[in-house]
């Protein structure tokens, strides 16, 4: 049996993650997002709420359970047997970023493999940063993220905005 683990901090989830979870869960036999806790940059939602968010945007999806961690993902898959790391490629500079990570990641567990799946023409130009950016702005993201998320965007930017602690985000790499 093939387990394998999807980590991000999915601040929000995107049409994007949900592509490359979807495609992965067909080449394995489980499949475990795991939202990381405590990267280092702010967050949008706290992990309780990206939880939720990451569960809702798979739940007909039977292979696919969701998860918190903390730590090493490497370690994570060595406690839970986890075979395999699938990370998702937007462009060339993500290449030799997730290159690097899988590199460093095979040097500290060498059983755990990363399996990197393209991403779907319509999604390349999709991050995290981007929707965020876009929603803090105002903007529409109703054609990147699920429903649930952009409802969940506009009450959290309405909250920030409220309190004036908001200033628009750099785009990034997530």
């Amino acid at each position: 049996m093939i387990r394998a683990i999807f980590p991000g901090s999915f601040d929000p989830v995107h049409n994007g993650h949900i592509d490359i979870a979807c495609r992965a869960a067909r080449i394995v036999d489980e499949l475990i997002i795991a939202v990381y806790d405590k990267p280092l940059k702010d967050f949008v939602f706290s992990p309780e709420e990206r939880l939720a968010l990451v569960r809702e945007a798979i739940k007909d999806c039977p292979k696919i359970t969701v998860v918190g961690y903390s730590g090493l993902t490497v370690e994570y898959c060595k406690q839970n047997n986890i075979q395999v790391i699938v990370r998702g490629l937007r462009v060339f500079s993500d290449f030799e970023y997730e290159f690097r990570m899988a590199l460093a990641n095979h040097r500290l567990v060498p059983e755990v493999e990363v399996i990197a799946l393209i991403t779907s023409e319509e999604h390349t130009f999709l991050s995290s940063s981007t929707v965020r950016e876009i929603a803090s702005l105002g903007g529409d993201v109703s054609t990147m993220v699920p429903d649930f998320v952009v409802k969940a965007l506009n009450k959290r930017m309405a909250e920030l905005n409220e309190n004036r602690s908001i200033t628009p985000l750099m785009i990034r790499r997530d």
